[in-house]
């Protein structure tokens, strides 16, 4: 059975045409010190009997405390993870700036084996970088979608 996630990859221009990213730094100790590879899209696991879109503002909102904003969304595609997990993304060009990012949490044994259960953020940080720059700070199974935003960019 195939795990699905849906997600919002949100773009913007810069003053000098530059394409920017939203991404989210992932929460919790795993990649509390890490940068490389540790970021994401906003994006959430959905039921197959789900509407990808809806669940996609759903895990969104969940993650950045924030609803989607208002815009032209359009699906990028389904991308398959090497978790084996397949992640349908929409993207719209909008300047997203909340006043702040509230994630949700979840709770995990920390210290591992220590018994003591705690919450952590699921994203506990998300910025506009680069297109250049997120090459390096998502996961590498996401790049794909990053290669997707670019032609979707220079297709417009």
């Amino acid at each position: 059975m195939t795990v699905r996630s849906a997600g919002i990859l949100l773009y913007r221009r810069t003053e000098n045409s530059e394409v920017e990213v939203w991404i989210a730094h992932m929460g919790g100790p795993f990649w509390e010190h890490k940068e490389s590879h540790s970021w994401s899209i906003p994006k959430g696991e959905y039921l197959d009997d789900e509407d990808a879109f809806l669940a996609a503002q759903r895990e969104f909102a969940e993650e950045m405390g924030n609803p989607v904003p208002p815009a032209d969304y359009h699906e990028l595609g389904a991308f398959r993870q090497p978790s084996g997990k397949v992640i349908t993304v929409f993207t719209a060009e909008t300047d997203f700036q909340p006043e702040r990012i509230v994630s949700n949490t979840f709770p995990l044994e920390w210290p591992k084996g220590s018994g003591t259960i705690q919450d952590f953020p699921e994203i506990d940080h998300a910025e506009w970088v680069s297109a250049s720059e997120a090459i390096n700070k998502l996961v590498k199974g996401q790049l794909p979608i990053l290669d997707a935003l670019m032609l979707h960019i220079q297709a417009r």
